[in-house]
């Protein structure tokens, strides 16, 4: 044997052993991913004529696509990332469930109804843990009820209808007529809409209940051409969450309006087809991992762990403690691909972000938009500010 290949032969068993041990010297850090597999919410939901108008899915392939995305970036950081999936039977206790997960896994996002979220997130107050919502919009949530470890990735309702208000100024379309339905999910939909648009001045001319069906009776309520009627507005809002009504709303209304809320022009956290700053690429891998289009669920699972990742490499720590310094600190941003660095609030853990305003097959403009300025961080100009903020948490 030469001495070269000698050398390069203990070069190789050097090499081998510093990766071994580096592999070794690693930091595990588990997320953990609760959800109900029968979860009614994601059921499909169809029209009395059969139409699947509303077709939700839960987060957990987004979170599933993000945790693929960090592996290099974990290795080259010293750590290594594991999403543990637990799902929930039918009658199984969600904080029952929690406390046992915490076992594997201080890190949790909380796919679950809304009561169960905030169950868990009491009955983990007292224990070093980071808790994460993709789910629910309630503006609550980031307020009166928040919980000081329950992060928030999806954005708020308030968030929302900040983006069309802002949108319906910067077009100059001053005065808008409210379209409000009979659910509680379309009232407080309607009210955040009303919120946002006395706070960017367009004026609500005139809020109009209107009732879906073709019951006789309820004409002047079904019908969209007299609900419109009579009245002068620049823009038709629409509060429907089952949608059912609100597509038949365009082309339809008495005077030839815009239309925009439930439908028309929506507002989202993301959309599948959101062309700028890398979100093609992101589609693409979502689409070949879920074999389905990117929805703004996904965004925020994905998100979810994104930002869990970033705080981890940025702390180079595992610790609850440590991550939740680092997503609460003034330096601590992430690529979210669209176009602005993406944030959270420490006043209220909502994930600050651009709001994509799109309709069916287009992403239309992105809030927020010029003109609407901020003192620190023009994000801030969407949903509640500090100030405006109810959380004391």
């Amino acid at each position: 044997m030469t001495a070269r290949l000698a050398a390069a032969i203990a070069l190789a068993f050097l090499v081998s052993a510093l990766l071994v041990g580096a592999a070794q010297a690693q930091q595990a850090l588990a997320v953990g991913y609760l959800f109900r597999p029968d979860d009614p919410w994601y059921q499909p939901h169809q029209a009395y004529t059969g139409l699947r108008l509303l077709d939700r899915h839960p987060a957990l392939d987004g979170a599933r696509l993000a945790m693929r995305d960090s592996r290099i970036v974990g290795r080259a950081a010293g750590l290594s990332f594991e999403l543990v999936e637990r799902p929930l039977s039918a009658d199984e206790d969600a904080v029952a469930a929690a406390r046992a997960l915490l076992a594997m896994a201080r890190i949790l996002i909380l796919d679950l109804p809304r009561a169960e979220t905030l169950a868990v997130a009491d009955a983990l107050a007292g224990e070093d843990a980071l808790l994460f919502n993709p789910r629910h919009d309630d503006p609550a949530l980031r307020g009166t009820e928040c919980r000081p470890a329950l992060f928030h990735t999806l954005p708020s309702i308030d968030m929302r209808m900040d983006a069309l208000a802002q949108f319906a100024r910067r077009r100059g379309w001053d005065s808008v007529l409210v379209l409000e339905g009979p659910l509680p999910e379309d009232r407080a939909l309607s009210a955040a809409f009303q919120n946002s648009a006395k706070k960017f001045g367009v004026e609500v001319v005139e809020v109009r209940e209107f009732v879906p069906g073709n019951d006789p009776r309820n004409r002047e309520q079904s019908n969209v051409a007299l609900l419109t009627g009579e009245a002068d507005y620049d823009l038709v809002f629409v509060a429907d969450s089952d949608g059912e009504f609100a597509r038949y709303i365009p082309y339809q209304t008495y005077d030839p309006r815009p239309v925009i809320g439930s439908e028309g022009l929506i507002a989202d956290g993301w959309h599948w087809t959101w062309e700028r700053h890398g979100a093609p690429q992101l589609n693409q891998r979502f689409e070949k991992l879920a074999g389905r289009r990117m929805r703004e669920a996904d965004w925020a699972g994905w998100a979810s762990v994104k930002a869990i990742v970033e705080a981890a490499v940025r702390s180079r720590s595992a610790e609850p403690r440590a991550l939740r310094e680092a997503l609460l600190s003034p330096e601590f941003q992430f690529d979210g691909y669209k176009g602005t660095a993406v944030s959270f609030r420490p006043w209220s853990r909502q994930l600050r972000q651009p709001i994509l305003l799109h309709t069916h097959n287009a992403v239309i403009g992105r809030a927020p938009f010029e003109g609407f300025l901020h003192e620190s961080n023009t994000l801030d100009t969407l949903g509640a500010d500090r100030a405006e903020s109810a959380c004391a948490g």
